[in-house]
């Protein structure tokens, strides 16, 4: 009988354990949650270096979860739907409202257009992934990530605030910024998704001498860095995609050049 209820207890103190597993990763993913929610906040009442910093928080909380629930093996259908949902919130709306308060007012309408349109698109480029993830792989997105597009508009506004305060960029710069970054949202462009970077590959020397210049880097001007790397991210994949092309192309003609030859020497000597 003293062993039976020693069983039970056990049993009952490992599912207490496993449930707690289960809500870590999801307590990250309302940390993102939150962290977007108060950038919309805060957005609103005119704090837009604040707001900024916390889409950029939600970046790191949004990084976290899906690593501890792959490490805790707790990956599950409800916290995927729950990620991109959050997401939406986080990197969706919150960017939308920051850059429509910011810059977009003067353009009445049309910024109202711009700001829904990175939002719908941002809508579409998450629903597109929980489809495709097990198609297209872990190697790339394809398309322009929804944090990518939030984080650089995070970026962007800080860096302007260190150098040209509150004044905002010039409407239909920004409003073509908005544009370009909800297109490349949906589109199919690949971009690399660094998931494939395990431990031994960020262990080896290059990558360590790499992180450290970045890390000083950013440490050095954190509001100009943030925005340089990120702007290269979204800029190289319209040029990497372009690069993949030619490659694709020059093979593609290397392999019919060969296979004409191949069919020339098997002619009959006349």
């Amino acid at each position: 009988m003293a062993r039976r209820n020693r069983n039970s207890r056990r049993r009952k103190s490992r599912e207490q354990w496993r449930r707690g597993i289960y809500v870590l990763p999801n307590l990250f993913t309302t940390a993102s949650l939150f962290s977007g929610f108060f950038a919309a906040v805060e957005a609103i009442q005119g704090n837009y270096q604040l707001a900024c910093l916390a889409i950029l928080a939600s970046l790191v909380f949004d990084g976290l979860d899906g690593k501890v629930a792959r490490a805790t093996n707790t990956v599950s259908r409800f916290g995927v739907e729950y990620d991109s949902l959050s997401d939406l919130v986080a990197f969706g709306v919150a960017p939308a409202i920051l850059v429509f308060m910011w810059g977009l007012q003067p353009l009445g309408r049309l910024g109202y257009l711009a700001a829904f349109l990175f939002v719908a698109c941002g809508a579409l480029r998450l629903a597109r992934f929980n489809v495709q993830v097990e198609e297209v792989g872990t190697s790339h997105f394809v398309g322009l990530p929804i944090p990518g597009a939030a984080s650089l508009v995070s970026t962007m506004i800080l860096m302007w605030l260190e150098l040209k305060g509150p004044a905002p960029l010039e409407p239909w710069l920004l409003v073509i910024i908005v544009f370009v970054l909800s297109f490349l949202m949906v589109s199919n462009i690949p971009y690399l998704s660094f998931k494939e970077l395990g431990l031994a590959k960020l262990k080896s020397f290059n990558w360590l001498v790499a992180g450290l210049l970045l890390f000083i880097l950013i440490a050095i001007q954190p509001q100009f860095m943030g925005f340089i790397i990120l702007a290269s991210y979204v800029v190289g994949g319209p040029f990497g995609a372009r690069v993949m092309a030619k490659k694709k192309a020059a093979k593609q003609e290397a392999m019919l050049a060969n296979t004409q030859t191949t069919e020339q020497d098997r002619l009959p000597l006349s």
